[in-house]
């Protein structure tokens, strides 16, 4: 008997679209979340000049990159970590993984909604997935409560949390009160702390706020290239451990590093020495994206919310989480229960793309959707960003939305 393991939804989105075009057909792309900005030039030009280097580098990755990765996350937002205890690897995705590999049995509390791998790597890895369930009414975010209530369900001794924030698929992030109160429950409970901030460069206000600040004690850090540098397929992620941290788990994750990915590709490492050579040089590029996101974001979220549909405005990334649950009776009387008939039709009858809810974790009569508005043009150099010039397919695809369900209320 093989495993079952479907395909990745925002990559399997990602290959219908392209299937779509190829016939010819326009598809409005807000179901793959993939940066539209470029790296910038000296490390695109760093990563063309290491083109040659074909070398194997330690498992942990090059150790000039991780005293620069440690010097950058400390200049963004005091994140303290030792060079020893970075992990660099083809991505952060595998990281995530080989955490939860290292373990032979877990409960994983995962939040809903939460990315899409998460349950199917926790699922692979054989622990005991624990869904911690929020609502549009509490911004999507977990609290002590849902925590606590969730821990009830325990099975095994060892328990893992994963955290994401600015989160995907919300774009919402959590305030220092409320990361100091997930904090308490964490310590009470010696819970180990997933914090996925693979998006925390793209916060929209001011620097991010890492977890491990508040619970240094059993935070894994995880990020990368892919969001803020825009270079997902480059593949460059790292884990940032806790002080600390136990030889055993450590020597598991490195050994499950060599025996699976080996390492991260030579010239990819090379590059992200120039990405993470200086925080305060790659600043501006950095709030030249956020001010453009947040732009998108909220005339995305504004336009919808008119439309009454249920959207919490963004606060970092390039996503926001669509409920259209106060069209239920409505929507049924069309046939549509499920997430993904609702994507299923609206794709259909519109061109424009979005990811169902049942893919973030939501049982598949929620009927809910995340929206990637990465579908616009980026200005060339010294050049404004303006929605109307450059946001064309953002302000089309929004707009059909709302024509599309202001059809259904007929």
């Amino acid at each position: 008997m093989y495993r079952k393991v479907e395909e990745s939804q925002t990559l399997l989105i990602n290959t219908q679209a392209k299937a779509m075009e190829s016939q010819n057909k326009e598809v409005i792309k807000f179901g793959f979340g993939q940066s539209p900005f470029l790296p910038p030039n000296h490390v695109i030009n760093a990563l063309k000049e290491a083109a040659h280097r074909k070398e194997y580098s330690s498992v942990q990755g090059d150790l000039e990159l991780r005293k620069l990765m440690s010097n950058f996350h400390m200049a963004h937002n005091g994140l303290k970590v030792d060079p020893d205890n970075i992990l660099v690897a083809p991505g952060s995705k595998i990281l995530l993984y080989t955490i939860m590999l290292a373990f032979e049995q877990a409960d994983v509390l995962m939040p809903v909604p939460s990315w899409v791998s998460y349950a199917p790597q926790a699922n692979l890895a054989g622990h005991h997935l624990i869904k911690l369930n929020t609502t549009y009414e509490e911004r999507w975010r977990i609290t002590p409560k849902i925590m606590e209530e969730a821990i009830k369900g325990k099975h095994h001794k060892d328990t893992i949390m994963l955290l994401n924030y600015p989160g995907n698929p919300d774009g919402l992030t959590y305030s220092q009160s409320e990361l100091e109160a997930i904090a308490q429950v964490a310590k009470k409970h010696n819970i180990l702390v997933i914090s996925d901030e693979i998006y925390g460069l793209l916060s929209f206000d001011g620097p991010h706020a890492s977890f491990a600040n508040y619970y240094p004690e059993r935070t894994i850090t995880t990020t990368g290239l892919s969001k803020w540098c825009g270079a997902g397929g480059w593949r460059l992620g790292a884990a940032f451990l806790y002080d600390g941290i136990e030889k055993e788990f450590k020597q598991a994750l490195i050994g499950i590093g060599s025996e699976t990915y080996s390492c991260a590709p030579s010239p990819v490492q090379m590059a992200a020495k120039e990405a993470y050579a200086d925080y305060n040089g790659i600043s501006e590029y950095v709030s030249y994206q956020t001010k453009i996101l947040q732009k998108i974001g909220m005339f995305c979220a504004t336009t919808l919310n008119a439309a009454g549909i249920l959207v919490t405005p963004p606060q970092g990334g390039f996503y926001i989480f669509l409920d259209f649950t106060m069209f239920k009776d409505t929507l049924s009387q069309k046939g549509i229960t499920t997430s993904n008939e609702l994507c299923a039709q609206l794709l259909k009858e519109t061109g424009v793309m979005i990811l169902p809810s049942s893919a973030f974790g939501f049982n598949t009569d929620h009927l809910g959707a995340r929206l990637a508005f990465v579908d616009f043009d980026e200005p060339v150099p010294q050049e404004e960003f303006s929605l109307k010039k450059h946001g064309t397919r953002v302000i089309k695809g929004i707009e059909l939305i709302v024509e599309w369900i202001e059809s259904y209320r007929i």
